[in-house]
């Protein structure tokens, strides 16, 4: 049973990791766990923000739109 969920969870969760240790982010950078922390979160926003813009975010009118999934 444990085998399944962990073949359905493996590959989006070593993608994540990849994509916040890309360019030599494998190390921590600061001293401290508040400020690492901050560089974590501040990271992974913007690897989401990038994931968005690519799936078709866009501000219009005041109000963010994603463009319809296209088939």
């Amino acid at each position: 049973g444990w085998q399944t969920e962990y073949r359905r969870w493996r590959p989006p969760v070593e993608r994540a990791v990849a994509w916040l240790v890309h360019h030599g982010n494998r190390r921590l950078r600061y001293r401290g766990t508040i400020k690492n922390d901050t560089w974590l979160h501040t990271r992974a926003a913007a690897l989401n923000l990038r994931r968005l813009i690519n799936l078709g975010l866009t501000h219009t009118s005041g109000t963010w739109h994603i463009a319809p999934a296209s088939t």
